[in-house]
Order: structure tokens, then C-alpha cells, then sequence
């Protein structure tokens, strides 16, 4: 204890601490006004496909316990906001980097929170504190490059697990401690936040020599005073009922799922956030009635959920008009969703939809995170529509809309780095071996029945993706009379030839089978009533519905298969008569 209270600084070294301080600034800022060299570089989001010539990885969580957590939580937060600064950043030719240039004065209005920050032998809490670890990786980066070293300051202290053990530090102090570099040759930073590290890599070429040669001693850590566990309360930096924690979980999700509700009721606990569009019990709306007991605090998107409803009003049902709007909404819900994480956040459950966007935002890294998949990944649901319109390439829905290359992108590394992937569905469960949770599907409740007049009910509207092609065809050569839901998007009397009616809701009692042989299905929710009222489902794979009892699974887009599978359920082969 002696020794803590001999290290506590007094009102008068604070005092000239501070006054010294904004002189520095004062200072600083001034030639950065009137210098040259002073530039921000925009990010730019094109890949880029150059040589990796230096890499630093650090690890973020150095210290999980009770008293060391929300600072550090603070630290991973801070490197989120100014990683936005640095990722994707091209710096010209013999162009000055600087530090606080690019990533700019930390403000909470910026979303900067209190993290460690090391001064005068402590570590104490302050905005923006634990930028150092970024700089450090930046430091140590461009010593592998190369880079000429124009400024950079060693920390006076060394904390355990930094660069500052090998010499590789560089501590920065807003703005007059900076830490600057620049290169012979242009260069791309890619800086960014996995779930345990923060790595930063330099694209584009090593310059030749060390223009000034820099010596990296061993260093020995330091045991260092911390502000929330010093004890030390006749200091002014002493922080009083300092919050403890070891991390929460929240949910961020979507559009309701009964699978994925149930399985939060069995997950959630009372530090948990829920991220929900709107309160669904409370407006009575069943597509948003996720379950909200047992959690700390909901978050709801009101005015933006009733925003992107009213757009999606007036648009058609099928098509590029739809498909870019809802990704335009996903956008918008995602980041509403980020800026109100809590940095003590360590885990989170993601509905597949938000995925990418939180991706792109940074908000996922350093943490850990689940996702609950609603549909195919897009690469492989975009390879699945292709293949569909060169079978059948008359259609104008198979080929009226892909997703943008980045969002895509942005999908696939996400889904590579999520912890597990959750789903009930079959055909989604099987692209993830060894890290999938997969769920059982929620049957309604409904009494078992079946009709035997052999009509075929087909619970789509006409749309290539759903198979409507293979079932037209089939119905054709069987002569079997349809069922039909919903519009002929595909064209006008589009089952011209066939004997249809359209369903209502008592089409369970005219239906000997449901017929769903999709190219893409991802909530079968006909397929499952129709199960539950024990009426045989023919489907492919793509429904998800592999091993549920009741379903006969075909490949998508197999007419053989089709035609073989309703004969076994409409004329099974012990109804027929062979005469002698």
C-alpha cells in the first residue's frame, strides 16, 4: 500500500500537467495548421490484391478479471471508431503518415468511451484511452517495412504483454505526442479487429534500407497502479463505485423466428441486451413478437421499422427494386444496432440479414458472435440462381437481381469468423460441419388430415426459384390438377394447360401432397402446416426439411425425381390391379 501512495501525483503536478499539456497542443496544432504534411487520407473499400510487406497481431483481451474488464472493454471499443479511420487507407509515395491526422481527436461524441490509458506510472481511465495499442501495431509494422521514422516516443512504462517489452511501442497523446512515418513507395494500411487481436498489415512494397537505424531493447514490465484497483481514494483520479463486469450478451435480431425465440429463452440472462425493430406485443405486430423477459435493457428501431414498412408499401412483390431495398434497410437497422453496443459486449447472437453491414462497421470485431441463419450464404444462393436461369433462361424473375461483390464478401468472412452458425435448416446446416447448432423447426399445432382426390397443391406464386418450371412440367405430362397461391410472376397464364384453382383456407382439405421442389426456400412454413396436418410434402432439399417425418427431399431442379415422387404418393403401386 506504501508504495501506491507514493506514486500518487499531487494537485500541483496535475496541475502543471495539464497546463504544460495544452501549451504542447496549442503548439502543435498550430504547425499542423500551417504544415504541409498534416494530410487525412480517405479509406477506400477496393481490395487489394499487392504483397503483404509487414504485419503485427497483438491481442486485445490481456486481462479479463472482474476490476480490469471495462477498461480493457473501453480499450477494444476505442480501437473500433478509429480503426474506421485507418482500414483501407492509401498513403502516396513519400507522403507523411500521421497518427492524429488520419484518426483524428478521440471525442465522446465520435462514440470514444473510457479505456486505459497509461500516465504517470497508472493506468487510468480516459476517453479514448488504449489508442497506444494501435500505435504500437503501426510502430512495429512499419519498422518491418522499412518506413522512415519521422516521430515516435517510447512509453516511460511498460505494460506486461505490450510492444513496449521488445522496444516496438509508440505512445501518442492528443496531438502533440504523435507518431509519424512515410515510405519511398505508396502503400495500403489494412487495420482491423478479429475476435481475439488487433492486426494491423501493410500492402505495397518494402523500402530497402532502414533509413534510421532504430535499436529494440528487451524491457521489463512494470507493475502498474490502477485507478480501479488501487484503493488509493485521496487521489483525484481515483474512481469511485467503478463498474465490474466479465461481459453481457445481446441479441441483435430481426424479423421474428419461433426457432430462434425459443432458443434465446434458453440462452438469455439478466446482464443480456435485446436488439429488436419494434416491440411486437406492444403494436401487435406478429412478424416482431420476440419473447423480452430475463434481459437487461431492449433496444427497439421504431421509427425506422414503420420507415422501411411504409417503403416497402408500394413496391413490387418480386425483383431488383425489392431486393436492393431491403438490403438498404438492413443497412440502415444494422448501424442504428452498432452505435448501441455496450462496450462491455463481449458476445452476440446476429441475425444473418444484419451480418454483413455489422461486419463492414467494425462492430463485430473483438467480440465473439453466433449467427442465426435465415437463408443461404449470398455467394452460394447467387450460384444456386445462376444455374437455374441457364436451365431456364426465358424466366424474368431468376436473373433480376445480385447482391453487390462487397456485400457478399463482407457475408463470407463474417460467416468465417462467427463461433457457431445456428439453424433448423437442413440444407444451410450442411455448409458449416463441425460448428453449426442445428435446432428443430416449430410445427403448428393442427389436427392430422388428408384428402385423397389427388390434387396437388403448390404453396408459392409462379416463380422460377421455387420450381414452378418442374411442376408445370410434370402436372402437364401426369395430367394432375394444381392448387396454386399466389400471382403468375413468371408470365401471364403461365399454367395455361393445366386444370388450377387458387387456395383458400381450407386448401388442406382438398390436397393429397404439397409440392415445393425450390431451387431456394429458406422458411418453409406451408411445408410445415401441411406436415402437421399429415399431408405427405414434396420438396427439395433446398426447404430444409431433410429427415422430418412425413417429407420426401428431391435435388432442386430434378423433373425425374419430381415425377417419380408424386406417383409413389398419388398411385402407390399396391392401389393398382394387374390383370392376368
Amino acid at each position: 500500500m506504501s508504495n501506491i501512495h507514493n506514486n500518487i501525483p499531487s494537485r500541483w503536478s496535475m496541475m502543471v500537467f495539464i497546463v504544460k499539456s495544452n501549451v504542447l497542443k496549442a503548439k502543435r496544432g498550430i504547425n499542423n495548421i500551417f504544415g504541409k504534411d498534416f494530410t487525412k487520407y480517405p479509406p477506400t473499400p477496393q481490395p487489394d490484391s499487392r504483397d503483404i510487406v509487414a504485419k503485427s497481431i497483438t491481442p486485445l483481451w490481456t486481462n479479463k478479471s472482474e476490476d480490469e474488464f471495462m477498461l480493457t472493454a473501453g480499450k477494444v471499443q476505442n480501437l473500433r471508431i478509429a480503426l474506421k479511420q485507418l482500414n483501407g487507407v492509401e498513403i502516396p509515395a513519400n507522403a507523411l503518415f500521421s497518427f492524429w491526422a488520419q484518426v483524428g481527436r478521440p471525442t465522446q461524441w465520435k462514440g470514444y468511451v473510457d479505456g486505459r490509458e497509461l500516465r504517470e506510472g497508472c493506468i487510468i481511465p480516459t476517453i479514448g484511452g488504449g489508442l497506444c495499442q494501435l500505435s504500437n501495431a503501426l510502430y512495429d509494422a512499419a519498422l518491418q517495412a522499412n518506413f522512415e521514422i519521422i516521430e515516435r516516443h517510447a512509453h516511460t512504462k511498460v505494460i506486461p504483454g505490450s510492444l513496449a517489452e521488445v522496444g516496438r511501442d509508440a505512445t501518442i497523446f492528443w496531438n502533440y505526442v504523435d507518431l509519424r512515418f512515410r515510405s519511398e513507395t505508396t502503400f495500403r494500411i489494412e487495420a482491423y479487429l478479429n475476435r481475439d487481436s488487433l492486426v494491423v498489415q501493410f500492402r505495397g512494397e518494402k523500402n530497402k534500407e532502414i533509413v534510421i537505424p532504430v535499436e529494440n531493447k528487451i524491457q521489463k514490465a512494470h507493475d502498474l497502479n490502477n485507478c480501479y484497483t488501487c484503493n488509493a481514494h485521496d487521489c483525484d483520479r481515483h474512481v469511485n463505485n467503478a463498474k465490474k463486469s466479465t461481459g453481457a450478451t445481446a441479441f441483435l435480431l430481426d424479423e421474428y423466428w419461433p426457432e430462434y425465440d425459443r432458443f434465446i429463452k434458453s440462452k438469455v440472462q439478466s446482464e443480456d441486451y435485446l436488439f429488436i425493430p419494434l416491440n411486437g406485443q406492444k403494436f401487435n405486430k406478429p412478424n416482431y413478437k420476440w419473447n423480452q423477459e430475463g434481459v437487461k435493457k431492449v433496444y427497439t428501431e421504431t421509427f425506422r421499422t414503420f420507415h422501411r414498412a411504409f417503403q416497402m408499401r408500394n413496391l413490387p412483390s418480386q425483383g431488383g427494386a425489392l431486393q436492393s431495398t431491403l438490403l438498404k434497410f438492413d443497412k440502415i437497422l444494422a448501424d442504428a444496432y452498432a452505435q448501441k453496443i455496450k462496450p462491455e459486449v463481449s458476445h452476440l447472437y446476429v441475425t444473418q440479414n444484419l451480418l454483413p453491414f455489422l461486419w463492414q462497421s467494425g462492430a463485430l470485431g473483438g467480440r465473439t458472435f453466433d449467427v442465426f441463419m435465415t437463408r443461404l450464404p449470398m455467394g452460394v444462393l447467387q450460384q444456386r440462381l445462376d444455374a437455374a436461369f441457364k436451365k431456364h433462361s426465358c424466366s424474368k424473375t431468376l436473373n433480376d437481381f445480385r447482391v453487390e461483390d462487397n456485400i457478399a464478401r463482407a457475408e463470407e468472412e463474417a460467416l468465417k469468423n462467427a463461433r457457431f452458425i445456428i439453424t433448423p435448416h437442413t440444407e444451410i446446416a450442411k455448409l458449416f460441419p463441425g460448428k453449426v447448432i442445428l435446432l428443430d423447426w416449430e410445427m403448428p399445432v393442427r389436427s392430422a388430415q388428408r384428402n385423397e382426390n389427388g390434387k396437388i397443391f403448390f404453396p408459392a406464386a409462379a416463380l422460377g426459384r421455387k420450381g414452378a418450371y418442374e411442376v408445370r412440367n410434370v402436372a402437364k405430362e401426369l395430367k394432375l390438377e394444381l392448387i396454386i397461391l399466389g400471382k403468375d410472376l413468371e408470365s401471364e397464364n403461365f399454367w395455361q394447360g393445366i386444370k388450377t384453382e387458387k387456395a383458400d383456407t381450407e386448401w388442406m382439405k382438398k390436397t393429397s401432397a404439397v409440392v415445393l421442389p425450390s431451387y431456394i426456400d429458406h422458411k418453409p412454413r406451408k411445408l410445415l402446416e401441411a406436415i402437421a396436418y399429415g399431408i405427405p410434402v414434396i420438396t427439395s432439399t433446398a426447404s430444409g426439411l431433410e429427415h422430418v417425418k412425413g417429407v420426401i427431399s428431391i435435388p432442386p431442379g430434378d423433373e425425374q425425381a419430381l415425377k417419380k415422387a408424386i406417383e409413389k404418393v398419388l398411385f402407390p403401386k399396391d392401389s393398382f390391379v394387374i390383370n392376368p
